[in-house]
């Protein structure tokens, strides 16, 4: 009869703490939910490291920013839980664009086809986001230079309004040498750590850190195809294949800011 009861206790005792186990960060980015493909690149985007910098809580409200295919959606969205939730950004549905309509419907099947999705929530990149003061951190990865311009004032205008007083902004982009000319940012895909400061503190975060987690100091960022020449897009197709697949991903620049308390 003891030796009942204690099975029965070790058996509810698992089923309580294997849902909180699923929620750790190390688990989620571990989890077999994710695509194959995309855990090979952990070791160049080091979301563990990441993700712990920006101070992610599986409990908080998320908006991650044009979130592409969702790489980081799949891990976010396997450590986020109620009451925390996580939105997605996305292109809107009905943009002229038919790259981004594309875009948006293979992101909406994704979600669709998985329960794991089932706390993450699809909005417009361009539109308010969130009720105002409603969100504890909004992320963007490697998306700042397909906003430069109005583009890039407004998304930072409506990720401002949507953070609580206190809620942080985490940026992970690919780093221009500074000095680098508006131009040849946009040409090459890569953005000065001033330039992005400069746009944030305009709209009035604070920065609150840097890290150097996804630094490469093998890049040069002066490719002739801009970032995409790297690794995983290879632009060059086979040509010198192996001299940058040697040098890995881009250098980038991970910088952590913060809605001031008392505004």
């Amino acid at each position: 009869m003891q030796s009942t009861i204690k099975n029965l206790l070790l058996i509810l005792l698992t089923l309580t703490i294997t849902p909180l186990a699923a929620h750790d960060l190390k688990g989620a980015v571990a989890s077999e939910d994710r695509t194959p493909k995309n855990t090979l690149r952990d070791s160049s985007r080091n979301p563990v490291e990441t993700l712990s910098f920006f101070g992610i809580e599986s409990d908080m409200v998320v908006i991650e920013l044009s979130p592409g295919g969702g790489w980081y959606t799949e891990i976010l969205a396997n450590y986020i839980h109620y009451p925390g939730t996580l939105m997605a950004a996305h292109w809107s549905k009905d943009s002229e664009i038919a790259y981004y309509r594309r875009g948006r419907a293979n992101f909406e099947k994704k979600m669709s086809n998985n329960p794991m999705y089932g706390r993450v929530e699809i909005v417009d990149l361009y539109s308010e986001l969130a009720e105002e003061n409603s969100v504890d951190a909004v992320l963007t990865f490697r998306n700042l230079h397909n906003w430069l311009g109005p583009n890039l004032d407004n998304i930072f205008s409506n990720t401002f309004k949507s953070l609580k007083p206190g809620g942080v902004f985490g940026i992970v982009e690919h780093r221009a040498k500074p000095g680098t000319s508006m131009e040849m940012m946009k040409k090459s895909g890569y953005v000065t750590e001033a330039h992005a400061i400069k746009i944030a503190k305009k709209h009035g975060f604070e920065l609150a850190a840097k890290s150097e987690i996804n630094a490469n100091p093998k890049d040069t960022a002066d490719h002739p195809k801009g970032v995409w020449t790297l690794p995983p897009n290879y632009r060059l197709k086979d040509k010198d294949r192996k001299k940058y697949s040697d040098i890995g991903e881009s250098d980038r620049m991970t910088l952590l800011f913060r809605k001031p308390i008392q505004l």
